[in-house]
């Protein structure tokens, strides 16, 4: 029986290249036939940004972001997911606004520090407010466009007590998309909201100093000011989601205020 030799001009029946390169160049990888494509080294892939992304959020200039806006469906959902995240913890209303609260509290941390930063960057005198009252106008005003975008809608001084304070917002985006059972009427979702309030507060030095009496060793806590939440729904309807921050203050604040007037 005869065999046919494969024709070597066939590409059906090459089985390496009639060319005079050697296998070892053939299995080269600088050889065009197993070339793969250039990848970037990780100094190119960090340093250079790539087009048509978007730009990396801590690429951001802090100043320049000011004006950013989030999208409030995105905010609400978020901010809801919190909510029943931290209801299925919690043993009653009591111990969920407190939780709600303390995460407030880790927000209006990082919002004075941003506003204090971005206030230092781009003054040329700042200065930091140790009166009660401009720092109040800063949190109804800077504070509350930096994380709502918008201002508060009043600031009220108690008639009755001296030292409390009220920041009113007739329509708090936090709690636009909220909808709290008739069991759960008490509720304030703004708890969030006065926990950032606290935060800003203690940040500034609106704090109260007191050493614990009857102790071998003199010991010193420092208490913020008391921020809570309240639901007051206007009388005509207009704003059923109205809510008041109630600040109180402790008696070394107000005293220090009269001794700075």
């Amino acid at each position: 029986m005869a065999y046919t030799q494969a024709n070597p001009q066939n590409p059906r029946f090459s089985v390496l290249s009639s060319s005079s390169l050697s296998s070892a160049e053939h299995l080269s990888p600088n050889s065009s036939r197993f070339s793969l494509p250039n990848t970037p080294s990780i100094n190119t892939t960090l340093g250079t940004p790539r087009p048509n992304l978007r730009p990396n959020i801590y690429d951001r200039h802090l100043s320049k972001t000011r004006a950013a806006e989030v999208s409030a469906s995105s905010f609400a959902y978020l901010f809801s997911e919190v909510v029943q995240y931290t209801q299925k913890r919690v043993s009653g209303i009591n111990d969920l606004e407190r939780r709600l609260n303390i995460l407030g509290y880790r927000i209006g941390m990082r919002v004075l520090e941003l506003n204090v930063w971005r206030t230092e960057s781009t003054s040329k005198a700042p200065k930091r407010e140790i009166r009660f009252l401009p720092a109040l106008m800063s949190i109804h005003t800077q504070v509350w466009r930096a994380v709502f975008g918008k201002p508060a809608d009043a600031i009220e001084k108690s008639v009755e007590n001296d030292d409390e304070y009220m920041i009113v917002d007739n329509e708090p985006p936090i709690t636009r998309n909220i909808s709290i059972p008739r069991d759960m009427s008490q509720l304030s979702c703004s708890s969030f909201t006065a926990g950032i309030v606290e935060a800003v507060l203690d940040g500034l030095g609106f704090v109260h100093d007191w050493i614990l009496p009857k102790t071998p060793l003199p010991i010193q806590y420092v208490q913020p000011a008391r921020v809570t939440a309240h639901n007051t729904p206007s009388d005509a309807d207009a704003y059923p989601g109205r809510t008041t921050i109630l600040i109180k203050l402790e008696r070394s604040v107000i005293e220090r205020e009269e001794l700075l007037k």
